[in-house]
């Protein structure tokens, strides 16, 4: 693939620009664009087996930004620029790609070492979606369908019982039976849904702490990666970031023991997500911050043990119990998550 053709779709092609391999992201490929030796642009390559349809990312993030115009708020994310044919991307050979403008003095981090570092990360998240408080969250397209509905989860679950590998079935049935034996989160999620007093959001769906920028003082500046933004509950957001912060332990490591979650950085997300977000919640939302990190963990390990007894045919693996040992790692989280309200 020739990416200085890419590139001239979007920017003068008379510029002479550098362009690298940038971060370590699974989804997308991620190119550094370099003009006079200094970082100018971000240059993806966008992943279509994920984003089966890119122009739904394009039309959210149009939303979006047209919305904090029309309300004269300061849009506070980078947008991807538009080519001389006013596309936000282009198509080479059926693949997409989008050019944004990289943030300066910015820097992200793969994970979360300080409580400091959860409060910005947690404050950015929030402050996203509560900019858009007065924005209608269904008029949104959902990039990935069903992404964070727990039922539809369990069915898949339910399905794999029923049609998948037998001997891995077997093999797993102790970590089955704990999956099993907490039906009870599908149900509450079920109720939610169901309560006009749980509203629905802009939600960015995809909390890691690697989606928000620092300044060189480790201060939050922006939340980016906004492909998965669509309609969702604030449960989504808040429980990404107790499942993925919480423990220095990623959901990769083997060594169980290691996981263990660290109360000061909950108390730290908690701070930093209301100081934006409480004014707008209600107050059975406020009342259930703690089932987000059960939500989401809980629909983690789901999501890592049907993909194990279905023979690894979504998350990519690098040895036979990938995915089953990761179902282990998040069963271990959300019990000891559940310790911390014991």
């Amino acid at each position: 693939m020739d990416l200085n053709k890419i590139l001239c779709k979007f920017i003068d092609d008379t510029v002479k620009a550098e362009i690298t391999k940038f971060g370590d992201g699974l989804i997308h490929g991620s190119y550094l664009v370099s003009i006079n030796n200094q970082p100018a642009y971000i240059l993806q390559q966008l992943n279509t087996g994920v984003f089966k349809q890119p122009e739904l990312i394009s039309h959210n993030l149009e939303l979006l930004s047209n919305h904090l115009a029309s309300i004269q708020k300061e849009r506070f994310f980078p947008l991807p620029l538009k080519t001389e044919t006013s596309d936000s991307y282009v198509i080479d050979e059926g693949k997409y790609y989008r050019l944004t403008p990289y943030v300066k003095d910015s820097h992200s981090i793969n994970a979360c070492s300080t409580p400091e570092q959860a409060f910005e990360a947690a404050y950015q998240f929030g402050r996203f979606t509560a900019a858009f408080t007065d924005f209608n969250p269904r008029s949104l397209s959902d990039p990935i369908a069903k992404f964070h509905d727990l039922a539809y989860r369990w069915q898949q679950f339910v399905d794999a019982m029923s049609e998948g590998n037998r001997a891995r079935i077997k093999f797993a049935k102790n970590e089955i039976d704990q999956i099993q034996s907490q039906y009870s989160f599908v149900e509450k999620y079920l109720k939610i849904k169901s309560d006009n007093s749980f509203l629905e959001r802009v939600t960015h769906h995809d909390t890691k702490i690697s989606n928000i920028l620092f300044d060189h003082s480790s201060k939050g500046i922006c939340v980016i990666d906004l492909d998965t933004v669509m309609s969702g509950y604030f449960i989504s957001d808040l429980g990404d970031m107790f499942r993925t912060y919480l423990s220095s332990a990623t959901e990769e490591e083997q060594d169980f023991e290691r996981v263990v979650v660290r109360k000061d950085f909950y108390k730290a997300i908690v701070e930093g997500y209301l100081e934006t977000m409480k004014d707008n919640m209600t107050s059975s939302e406020l009342h259930s911050l703690n089932f987000a990190g059960e939500f989401m963990i809980y629909m983690q390990a789901l999501r890592f043990m049907t993909d194990y007894i279905n023979d690894d045919v979504y998350y990519g693996t690098t040895y036979e119990l990938n995915n089953y040992n990761r179902a282990i790692n998040q069963l271990k989280l959300l019990h000891q998550y559940q310790s911390l309200s014991s």
